[in-house]
């Protein structure tokens, strides 16, 4: 992924490393020299990640840092702290400050790609359900007080991960006396007690004697009920190559053995701080909008929604200079589902059909039912390529399984046509990329059905 990344530092030499490291990576840059420029900046500009050093004459980055956390506009927005500072308390008071992570000169340059990478995927995902929580308002639907983030912080259900004598002893000794702390040997057994224990961070050791720690994150990644469980790992130096593997499936953040106490409990806190304010706003996204904002067969939203949330996308797409694209689909000849089965039966398939359109889409992605057997997907941060691949895989998911009908057992056989459409330019609108959809869908129907097809202008 990709993400917008401001670097501040009052030397040049130090700007142009952090530049080149990151646009490397195809991060998007922008610099500046000062604390007072780098506040103008983030109040005038999206921007995504921040890279901010910590002395600066004139204004520190403590003092940037908290600026920026206590305006409404940049509250949320991710801030690393980078310094030449290498004691752990300098670390630990950066983390406490606000800033959402530390970096000690000379920069790693794993470290720095992961800290900014995971941030830009955790504020990615802020912002997109921020932007439906303001869409819910528009609608009139009330807003809500946020979450006690610092009582959030400091406690906390704890799963460690870990087959090495007395680790769960250790870590118990370590970890903040406010956390509760469980431990599995095994992950089988670990995943097994995620899905039936309420827990607020997962621990995992990538030294497991006896299994791969990577596997059981990566399960974590793929199961709804816990995808969005934080996950740090333990890690020893000299196994970058399996690290970068963990932060590619989504892990959260890293510690190197031997554990310090203090930048433990402070990135323990940071994560916990994020989950609960995550949860919130997927909370709000599931709260008091069953009649105005969901279909109530399908669960998915409903055209009234849509139409209102693909405005709020597109403009954002546009402002930021994103892809964003469009799939309409909708199942063939679903009339004759009704009258060969009758109605209670197609309304089984479009609860399957909705059911499948979801574990096909990303979780940033908008589904929503628009019509009878018509469905509509926003992706943003996708581009034609991209959508057209998630397209294909969906048409696919339909085709090759089919549909349970009755509680006997009786089945029957479902193909669905796709439409796609992208953003073009920045006078694009939301009629015009959703009629351009409709036409691909109307020329994957005339070319025989079970199809995508795709409109690029």
């Amino acid at each position: 992924m990709t993400a917008r990344v401001l670097v501040v530092d009052d030397l040049v030499a130090n700007v142009k490393l952090l530049e080149a490291r990151l646009s490397a990576e195809y991060f998007e840059v922008v610099t500046a020299m000062s604390g007072p420029e780098a506040l103008e900046i983030c109040a005038r500009e999206a921007i995504d990640v921040v890279l901010l050093d910590v002395m600066m004459p004139g204004m520190d980055g403590f003092e940037v840092c908290r600026r920026l956390k206590s305006a409404p506009r940049t509250c949320h927005l991710p801030v690393v702290m980078v310094t030449a500072l290498d004691q752990t308390s300098d670390k630990v008071r950066g983390l406490e400050a606000g800033a959402d992570d530390f970096l000690s000169k000379p920069v790693d340059e794993i470290a720095l790609i992961t800290r900014v990478r995971n941030l830009a995927r955790v504020k990615m995902l802020n912002d997109e359900m921020m932007m439906r929580a303001a869409t819910r308002q528009r609608l009139g639907l009330d807003a809500e007080t946020g979450p006690d983030l610092e009582a959030a912080g400091q406690s906390g259900r704890v799963l460690l991960v870990d087959d090495r004598e007395g680790a769960e002893e250790r870590l118990r000794t370590q970890l903040d006396r406010g956390h509760t702390l469980a431990c599995e040997c095994d992950p089988a057994a670990a995943l097994a007690r995620l899905l039936n224990e309420p827990f607020d961070l997962l621990i995992v050791s990538l030294g497991l004697r006896d299994a791969d720690g990577l596997r059981l994150c990566s399960q974590v990644r793929s199961v709804d009920v816990i995808r969005h469980l934080p996950i740090i790992v333990l890690t020893e130096k000299g196994d970058e190559a399996r690290l970068m593997r963990g932060l590619d499936m989504g892990i959260n953040d890293y510690l190197l053995r031997p554990l310090d106490t203090a930048e433990m409990n402070a990135r323990v806190r940071s994560q916990l701080r994020r989950k609960c304010f995550s949860d919130f706003l997927r909370s709000r996204l599931e709260e008091r909008v069953e009649q105005a904002v969901i279909d109530p067969l399908t669960g998915l939203h409903n055209r009234r929604y849509m139409d209102t949330h693909i405005k709020s996308q597109l403009n954002d797409a546009v402002k930021r200079g994103k892809p964003f694209s469009v799939m309409l689909t909708d199942i063939d000849y679903f009339k004759s589902v009704n009258d060969t089965f009758g109605h209670d039966v197609g309304d089984t398939v479009l609860k399957e059909f909705a059911a499948r359109l979801r574990r096909n889409t990303r979780g940033i992605d908008l589904a929503a039912r628009i019509g009878g057997e018509e469905f509509v997907v926003l992706m943003p941060d996708t581009d034609v390529d991209r959508a057209s691949q998630v397209a294909e895989r969906l048409r696919n998911r339909i085709e090759v399984e089919p549909f349970r009908i009755s509680h006997a057992g009786d089945e029957i056989w479902v193909t669905a046509s796709v439409g796609v459409a992208c953003l073009q330019n920045a006078t694009d609108t939301a009629d015009g990329l959703l009629k351009r959809a409709d036409l691909a869908l109307y020329d994957a129907k005339r070319r025989g059905r079970n199809i995508v097809a795709v409109k690029a202008a």
